[in-house]
């Protein structure tokens, strides 16, 4: 009810300060720990998520508010990306709401404050538990990206619940050829190597942009190097028919319009690993009833951002109030059994 009187007021306002006004606002709100596991919890890579709902990456981007998230019912929260310099990011403006579609479009760029700021905030709220990714980048201006990837591999995985190691977003130039067969192997070579023995599970984000030869390549690599999970997916370059004027920004499509394309991208990621990987889909889902049909189409786990825009606070809750109904209703006994079902 609160965030339906904010609204309009918050929609007033530019994307990327009403953005940061939300930051301020949950920064000073409850913090939440540790959840006990409930009837929707699941184990991935090794990790007991209390419920498979989590906020992705690119809305607390500087390890703010992890707690306030997991206050809200989200099972897990992947904070960044983090690059290890700080950066300013592209030139504003480069978020922007397509409110008839329900969408947002971005070219931030990796803004983020850097490495040591995050580490220095999660190291001060590790003690309090909950599930917490860290998804990492590269500079836009370094000479070497898979040093870097390396490089924050080393400082994050004692303060990590997983790694996300995140080569698609569109919005640094060159990114993206890192999901090429030869790079990729390189470089997930090169994070296992500084995350060590001991170290959390490596999840790796691809973009929903891919052709089949690149979906078999990402996948033999991801089970030969025996990844914890993929990520799947980030935004789209692509552009579906849209009603709003800002349309032709350029930039990473998100919201309604990516979700059918991520969706079929998860049942061809699916296919093509065996369902040797867990999954975890993210890209348009809005709804109890967006999240179960991704789980049935192979996804342990789910992630939102874009839909918590036009929907607020109460979305979490809202979805897995639903996804309890709908696990029982089509007589599960938990997530696991329902997980590729489709």
């Amino acid at each position: 009810m609160l965030f339906d009187l904010a609204r309009p007021a918050l929609f007033a306002l530019d994307p990327e300060r009403a953005h940061r006004l939300t930051v301020k606002a949950l920064s000073i709100s409850p913090q939440a720990g540790a959840q006990e596991p409930g009837p929707l919890a699941i184990d991935v890579a090794g990790i007991a998520f209390p419920n498979p709902l989590g906020m992705a990456a690119g809305f607390d981007k500087d390890a703010e508010v992890p707690d306030q998230l997991l206050g809200l019912g989200f099972g897990f929260v992947e904070v960044g990306s983090i690059t290890p310099r700080p950066q300013a990011g592209n030139p504003k403006p480069r978020l922007f709401r397509l409110i008839e579609d329900r969408a947002v479009i971005n070219r931030m760029g990796f803004n983020n404050a850097g490495a040591q700021v995050a580490r220095t905030r999660l190291a001060r709220r590790a003690a309090r538990g909950g599930i917490v990714g860290i998804n990492i980048g590269a500079n836009k201006d370094s000479e070497d990206r898979t040093a870097d990837y390396a490089t924050m591999t080393r400082i994050m995985a004692p303060l990590a619940s997983y790694l996300a190691v995140n080569i698609s977003s569109p919005n640094t130039p060159g990114l993206r050829a890192l999901q090429d067969e030869g790079a990729l192997s390189g470089l997930l070579d090169a994070v296992l190597e500084a995350r060590g023995a001991d170290g959390p599970p490596v999840f790796l984000k691809v973009a929903p942009d891919l052709e089949p030869a690149d979906i078999d390549a990402i996948a033999r690599i991801a089970l030969d190097k025996q990844l914890g999970a993929l990520i799947v997916s980030n935004t789209t370059i692509s552009r579906p028919a849209l009603k709003s004027c800002h349309a032709s920004e350029t930039g990473g499509l998100s919201g309604e319009p990516l979700r059918d394309l991520a969706q079929q991208r998860l049942r061809d990621f699916r296919a093509a690993t065996g369902g040797g990987i867990p999954l975890v889909g993210v890209g348009g889902i809005a709804s109890a009833d967006d999240a179960w049909a991704r789980i049935l189409a192979g996804a342990s786990l789910v992630q939102l951002y874009s839909a918590m825009v036009y929907e607020g606070p109460g979305l979490p809750r809202r979805i897995l109030r639903g996804l309890e109904k709908l696990m029982r209703r089509d007589g599960f006994g938990s997530i696991a059994e329902a997980v590729g079902t489709e």
